[in-house]
């Protein structure tokens, strides 16, 4: 990605957030030249980490879709939105396409709670909204919302003894952990709300009654009073559950991202619309269970708005996107620069 904007000669930088939130590089910042008079400059982002593979990275065209060979993630999400940000790139340098201003942002670790992003300095963005393409659905897609998610990281402790010889004298950790489970609300809540435990460990040996457990676990909604509400369900069951199997617990609760909401109404998603129509798709608009980092921008008083780019099965070996997609985003991100040029 740096060999490209080096070889267009864009000027770009590197923040110096890489080592402080676990990452091998900071967030990449970069200008394209040429900046107009009026108009409304934007900005364009995408994060460069992906879900961890499992096997090997062989991309390999079939039938016009872009797949992995190699049996695991093909990192469509989002390196897609990399490869289309460097295209459009490289046209509106190369064609001198007049723009109101277009800055690319690439962010790290968006994949382990938009870390990247809640790192970077968003004071140092001249645009006035932003982009990013971090949608698994067709194109034409405009999110209006995404929710608010908070994370439990809860720690049983009981007491160890021997399974065969002194099972009574054990107080089974795991026990009180999967009684806490058993009693929380879980999977889709409402049209809008879910929860989840999604890591569970514990134990020394199968012969052991277990002293200690952990568990890790979200809830979300795009309605914040929900949010607290599962928390503190779930926070609930974890003392009950404790109590009443003689084992004590630790909670520690994150807030990990805010929600936020468009009208349909502002700026950034007008310009949306009207890129989308000169680029020839007919937009339609939904609410995402997940985040992106839209989510932070849009928290921190920046308008930006998530699009679908043609992502399938994103974080599975199955996932793949068309090389027609590709094509068609670029067209897509050209568009919205025309737009945004043309807005007042």
């Amino acid at each position: 990605m740096l060999q490209e904007l080096d070889e267009l000669g864009l000027e770009w930088d590197e923040d110096a957030t890489g080592p402080g939130i676990g990452s091998t590089m900071g967030n990449i910042l970069c200008r394209l030249p040429g900046a107009e008079d009026g108009g409304t400059s934007i900005f364009l982002c995408a994060h460069l980490d992906t879900v961890p593979a499992d096997g090997p990275l062989e991309p390999v065209v079939e039938d016009g879709l872009v797949r992995n060979a190699g049996g695991t993630i093909l990192g469509a999400d989002n390196k897609s939105a990399v490869v289309v940000m460097l295209e459009a790139a490289r046209r509106i340098v190369t064609e001198r396409l007049p723009h109101a201003g277009v800055e690319l942002l690439f962010t790290a670790k968006e994949e382990v709670g938009l870390v990247g992003a809640y790192a970077f300095d968003h004071t140092r963005l001249e645009a006035q909204l932003g982009y990013v393409y971090d949608q698994a659905a067709p194109i034409g897609e405009i999110i209006l919302g995404a929710p608010t998610q908070k994370s439990i990281f809860a720690r049983f402790h009981g007491r160890a003894s021997h399974a065969g010889m002194y099972p009574e004298d054990g107080r089974s950790a795991i026990f009180a952990a999967a009684r806490a489970i058993a009693d929380m609300r879980l999977g889709r809540i409402d049209h809008q709300s879910s929860a989840n435990v999604g890591v569970i460990s514990g134990g020394t040996a199968r012969n052991i009654v277990p002293e200690w457990c952990s568990l890790e676990a979200e809830a979300r909604s795009r309605d914040p009073k929900t949010v607290a509400l599962l928390i503190q369900e779930m926070l609930d069951a974890i003392g009950f559950a404790a109590s009443t199997s003689d084992c004590t617990a630790e909670t520690r609760i994150e807030d990990t991202y805010h929600g936020y909401a468009f009208n349909g109404e502002e700026p950034a998603i007008q310009i949306a619309r009207e890129g989308l129509r000169r680029a020839g798709y007919e937009a339609t608009t939904a609410f995402s269970g997940g985040a992106a980092d839209a989510n932070v921008f849009n928290e921190r008083g920046l308008p930006c708005v998530n699009l679908a780019n043609g992502m399938i099965d994103i974080h599975t070996a199955d996932e793949r996107i068309a090389v027609s997609d590709l094509d068609a985003m670029v067209d897509v991100t050209l568009a919205i620069v025309a737009a945004a040029r043309d807005a007042g």
